[in-house]
């Protein structure tokens, strides 16, 4: 038995003692239960994804035949380790975050049944990353469909949660619907349900049969990533779950549906013509840019962060719509860089959106409010909180040097290679698709100086966020895990591309660490990939050879070469970046106190305004920060606002106004709403035939089998 067996053997074990052990202790006990049980596999499992991705190892078991559908069987290559690391990564911060945050559950709802969900979860979403087969998948996609549905809905007591759960296990249904359908199509033609039996069938598949196939396997997964128009689930089930489900939904469930699209459109069934690409390409861009501008105008800081969530991956599918085209004309050096590049974006997201969930539970538990316009000031009362979040902040609206810069920026460059395409309507896909990127990361800086400007720092505008108290150490503790790997994950792009070209060169054929890593640290590699001599000397009079025999690895600079009359196509190094960064801290610090040296510093009122003090509720709030926003795309956000007003003296004088704005979201009223109205239309109709006239309904049957009849007469 392999090292791989027996370690993802005893995560299954560690999950089901888990499991059984929050019905053993007492229910006092369960939320440090679930962090020891919950970090314990958390461990083992990136232990297991790092040996598979990062060694030789290999994992293969069968389970059990089932009747004629074949023997169900795991498996793990470097894709499903790579996404089986990224989960270690997330559940083992939120193990430990859910030892303090579900105690304020206690006497309310049973911890007992939510452990027992958590660790189902958790070896459910293991299960679907390590089928071999067909139905090992579906079987192990329904358990995290259903699972996922009872956490959400694990504060029954409340109508919201029930109808977010509800609303979530029907798309999620549909979605697995889709997807079974496209796999029982390959499944019927290679005349077996496993992996390696799908790959082999798919080339004989016609252009029918492969369109039909990909049209029912993107949107059946899309539904689980949260990609436009099937995301309706995601900004109602993030606000009603639990804060650590929610960190779970956006940074792990979400990665299956990329997983799924990925493994289904990438390796099980690859698209030969550039027609699946172009498709993904847009969705991933609309998306992206649909979801960053309703979190832009969101005050709710978990239905904002849902948003988010629907951007980023819209960033990754178009990525990976990216890599599709280029593999289908031939390029596969720039589709396995596009591909690292959505892999990136992937894992980044995962990191910085379980520390801004987190974060947010902290704050909730510590101010007792979510929303950013009750919020402010808490940096001062919440200071270690408020450090953490704003890295996150500061990662998830892509500056450098942190990672969430490395990854879009990575995809924007991938983007721009579209001018080695040779078809003029994909150049202009393309265009388009990279404005609206380029558009989305510009609102997403926008976006998150207002949630940390405005639920941070200046006044506090509710009583909670005056009293509000740094939550305790192990509530902490998490979020300065995440925030160090946000750091490292930006700061070391050299070092995690080659790990990322390691699990998606199977799909691609081809190694990008070459052409995004050049070697100036390996004199040996050098002479291997034959870079010019003149081209290594400018670069390493620029400092690329800085740490040459102190680190290991190949350099601190990403960068992709072209011909000789463009040498450099881009480059990059974040590890430079943040060397300069601090050097320009470092060195404005030293001018000022130089600057200010044997001045006294007198503190003063601040005027304002004529008025002795400013008070919280005239200060900027977020929903005025976003307005200029909801003005500018009135036409997308579509708010239809309500007056209350309130009257004083002799009905005379109107003391406040206050104004409520309901949006309808695009995808709702652009793809739900005609159907539903066509559907109440006809309702109407058929609800004016009840007229309560026992003849009337008699002809009625009269008519119906008249039509039976001449329908039958006309058919034989």
């Amino acid at each position: 038995m392999s090292i791989t067996t027996q370690l993802f053997a005893l995560f299954f074990v560690l999950c089901g003692s888990g499991a059984v052990a929050a019905f053993i202790l007492p229910t006092r006990w369960n939320p440090i239960s679930l962090a020891v049980f919950g970090t314990l596999t958390a461990l083992v499992l990136l232990a297991a994804g790092g040996l598979l991705l990062l060694g030789d190892a290999e994992f293969h078991a069968e389970l059990w035949p089932v009747l004629s559908l074949g023997v169900m069987t795991l498996a793990a290559d470097r894709l499903s380790a790579l996404f089986l690391f990224v989960a270690g990564l997330v559940f083992l911060p939120v193990a430990i975050f859910s030892g303090s945050y579900l105690v304020k559950y206690l006497c309310h709802y049973s911890l007992r049944y939510f452990n027992f969900l958590y660790f189902a979860l958790f070896a459910s979403i293991v299960l679907v990353l390590l089928a071999g087969d067909a139905l090992s998948f579906l079987v192990s996609w329904e358990f995290v469909s259903i699972v996922s549905y009872l956490l959400v809905n694990f504060e029954y007591k409340r109508e919201e949660s029930s109808q977010a759960a509800f609303v979530m296990l029907a798309m999620s249904e549909a979605g697995t619907i889709a997807v079974a359908i496209a796999f029982l199509l390959v499944a019927v033609a290679a005349g077996s349900m496993e992996f390696g039996a799908l790959r082999s069938a798919a080339p004989g598949l016609s252009a029918t049969m492969a369109g039909a196939v990909f049209l029912l396997s993107f949107f059946g997964f899309a539904v689980k990533a949260g990609l436009v128009p099937v995301n309706s689930w995601l900004p109602l089930a993030h606000p009603v779950a639990p804060t650590n489900v929610s960190a779970l939904l956006s940074a792990v469930i979400v990665n299956l549906g990329i997983y799924g699209i990925v493994r289904f459109n990438l390796d099980l069934v690859p698209a030969t013509t550039s027609r699946p690409g172009l498709i993904v390409l847009v969705i991933g861009s609309v998306s992206a840019l649909i979801g960053i501008l309703y979190a832009t105008v969101e005050s709710e800081m978990k239905r904002l962060l849902a948003h988010s969530t629907i951007e980023n991956m819209g960033i990754v599918a178009a990525g990976i719509g990216a890599a599709m085209i280029f593999l289908a004309t031939g390029h596969q050096i720039v589709a396995s860089i596009a591909l690292i590049a959505a892999t990136y974006h992937l894992a980044n997201h995962s990191v910085y959106k379980a520390l801004l969930f987190l974060g947010t539970g902290a704050v909730e538990a510590g101010a007792h409010t979510r929303d950013l316009d009750r919020l402010g000031g808490i940096a001062r009362v919440m200071p270690w909180t408020s450090v953490f979040f704003l890295i996150g902040v500061m990662a998830i609206a892509a500056l450098p040097p942190l990672n969430g810069f490395v990854s879009e920026w990575l995809t924007l460059q991938t983007v721009l290679r579209s001018v080695l395409l040779s078809s003029t309507p994909v150049k202009i896909v393309f265009a388009i698709s990279g404005a609206m990127l380029a558009l989305t990361a510009g609102l997403a800086v926008t976006c998150f100086v207002k949630v940390f400007a405005m639920g941070f720092l200046g006044l506090a505008r509710s009583e909670g966020a005056a009293n509000a108290a740094e939550v305790r150490i192990g509530m902490r503790t998490p979020l300065a895990l995440l925030a160090a790997a946000c750091i490292l994950l930006g700061l070391l792009p050299t070092y995690v591309i080659p790990i990322l070209d390691r699990s998606v060169m199977p799909l691609t054929h081809e190694s990008a660490t070459a052409a995004l890593v050049p070697p100036f640290f390996s004199l040996a590699a050098q002479g291997q990939e034959a870079i010019p001599p003149k081209f290594l000397a400018e670069f390493h009079d620029l400092g690329a050879q800085v740490g040459e025999g102190l680190l290991p690895g190949r350099g601190l600079v990403v960068l992709h070469r072209g011909e000789e009359h463009n040498p450099v196509i881009f480059a990059m190094s974040t590890s430079y970046m943040f060397v300069a960064l601090t050097g320009i801290l470092a060195l404005t610090f030293v001018v000022f106190r130089l600057a200010t040296r044997g001045r006294t510093l007198a503190r003063r009122a601040v005027w304002a305004g004529g008025l002795r003090r400013l008070w919280p509720g005239i200060t900027y709030t977020a929903t005025g920060f976003s307005n200029p926003v909801r003005v500018i795309f009135g036409a997308v956000l579509h708010p239809a606002a309500g007056e209350d007003s309130t009257e004083a003296v002799a009905q005379h004088f109107r003391t406040a106004i206050t104004r409520d704005q309901v949006e309808a979201h695009i995808v709702d009223r652009l793809v739900l709403d005609p159907p539903v109205s066509g559907l109440r239309w006809l309702a109407a109709i058929v609800r004016r035939m009840h007229v309560g006239n026992v003849n009337a309904y008699a002809a009625y049957v009269l008519v119906a089998l008249l039509l039976v009849l001449i329908i039958g007469a006309g058919i034989f």
